[in-house]
């Protein structure tokens, strides 16, 4: 059986003239959900070309390489590499395969299915960066959607889940200190359209809560649900293939909204027992107080994200980055209103028309902008707890000079605080905990 949430309409604009070869991206931490997915495909399509890399002895220099249609196996080659990481996997095999099947198959669609502990961005990161043979890959590749398959036996489990990809042996690199819970957050949250396989184990009633959940946690993703033994493979193709859906342009899930975009969806009012609430307000918090409360506010949350501001360190835009537990604070660059005029135009024009409309005679586009997402979450103690870290009247009549010298936990966490000459404002994630 398979249903589907309403969907994004393919966009309008795109060229019916492109004669690029298709490519869907598929991700997904548990690869028999991810696989079941692209044999589908497949299904659906005899001549669309899948490609595999295998990456279990990546950390000695080789990935294995696997080419198949629905028809048969085309391409079976372990390839050494220079480096042993996922990261020169995608820069040294994965781009020239996608490239060279290309050339040699115009007419084929393409679907790239990433082993399980590759994120997707790193992917369109790589499409957009790294060269091959002189020129970007999407000038031979027109590249469709993001789509990441979750397993619904797995996934709370995969969510809250406190190990590291090194202690599980099956981290990508030697240096590659990820939590599972992170990867699996951001292979979910870069998606264009989400497929949700199979059932919990606890039932239909915890299946639809997991649907719930994932569209809580992206709002902005097409979901498609699969829960049946008997899947509709010509219908599962329309809904993930040629979908026209992804927007290279779209900032990374933390920096959304400095850019204008949703961080969450505010829904108090508990679904499923799902609860979803966005925090926003513009006054600093207190550094002290904020600290203390850290603990408390992230109470059976599933999962937070977003920015905010400290009064001790005005000029420092704050990521908020919460999952399986840990919570990641790190610098996203300055406030446009902690820059001189002549830096503005190192900022997006998204950034600066999203700042433009908010802004504040006093604050200027700093303010907080927090979602926090999880089950029988109550919406009003969380508000309740962060508003109170926020400061007082009498605290906001000190002014900055004062609010510098506060009590700071945070303090040297992140760096980014000097204006260089030099400095062109360019966002940044951190990873600092908390």
């Amino acid at each position: 059986m398979m249903s589907t949430s309403p969907l994004a309409p393919a966009d309008a604009g795109a060229s019916a003239a492109d004669t690029r070869p298709s490519l869907t991206v598929l991700s997904g931490f548990w690869p028999a959900a991810t696989y079941a997915v692209a044999r589908t495909l497949l299904a659906a399509d005899p001549a669309l070309l899948l490609v595999r890399h295998d990456l279990t002895a990546v950390r000695n220099g080789t990935v294995h390489r696997v080419v198949r249609t629905g028809e048969g196996l085309l391409e079976d080659e372990r390839v050494a590499l220079a480096h042993g990481c996922a990261s020169c996997t995608l820069r040294e095999d994965v781009l020239p395969t996608l490239a060279r099947l290309a050339r040699t198959h115009p007419h084929r669609g393409l679907v790239l299915m990433l082993p399980e502990v590759v994120e997707p961005e790193a992917v369109a990161a790589a499409c957009a960066h790294c060269l091959v043979d002189g020129a970007p890959i999407t000038d031979l590749i027109q590249v469709d959607s993001y789509v990441t398959v979750v397993d619904a036996e797995h996934l709370l489990d995969g969510l809250a889940s406190t190990d590291d990809l090194t202690t599980l042996g099956i981290h990508a690199a030697d240096n590659d200190d990820r939590a599972l819970a992170d990867v699996v957050v951001r292979q979910i949250e870069y998606a264009d359209t989400l497929v949700l396989w199979g059932q919990s184990r606890d039932g239909a009633y915890d299946t639809s809560r997991l649907s719930v959940l994932l569209e809580r946690m992206v709002p902005w993703a097409a979901q498609v649900r699969v829960d049946g033994d008997v899947v509709d493979a010509a219908e599962l193709t329309r809904q993930l293939r040629d979908t026209h859906r992804h927007r290279p342009e779209t900032p990374g899930v933390l920096a959304r909204g400095l850019e204008g975009y949703a961080v969450g969806v505010h829904e108090p009012h508990p679904d499923c027992g799902v609860v979803s609430a966005v925090f926003r307000a513009r006054r600093p918090f207190h550094p002290r107080r904020l600290h203390d409360v850290l603990e408390d506010v992230n109470a059976g949350v599933i999962r937070s994200r977003g920015h905010l501001w400290l009064a001790s360190q005005p000029e420092t835009v704050i990521a908020w980055d919460f999952a399986g537990g840990g919570l990641g604070l790190g610098s996203l660059g300055h406030w446009l209103a902690a820059l001189p005029d002549a830096h503005w135009d190192h900022a997006s024009a998204h950034r600066r028309l999203a700042a433009a409309l908010d802004w504040d005679p006093y604050y200027g586009d700093r303010h907080q902008h927090l979602v926090f997402i999880g089950l029988d979450l109550d919406p009003t103690d969380l508000h309740r707890a962060l508003a109170a870290c926020l400061l007082t009247d009498d605290e906001l009549a000190d002014g900055e000079d004062t609010w510098r010298t506060y009590d700071d936990p945070f303090a040297g966490c992140f760096p980014r605080t000097a204006l260089d000459p030099d400095d062109t404002d360019t966002d940044t994630e951190g990873d600092l905990p908390a």
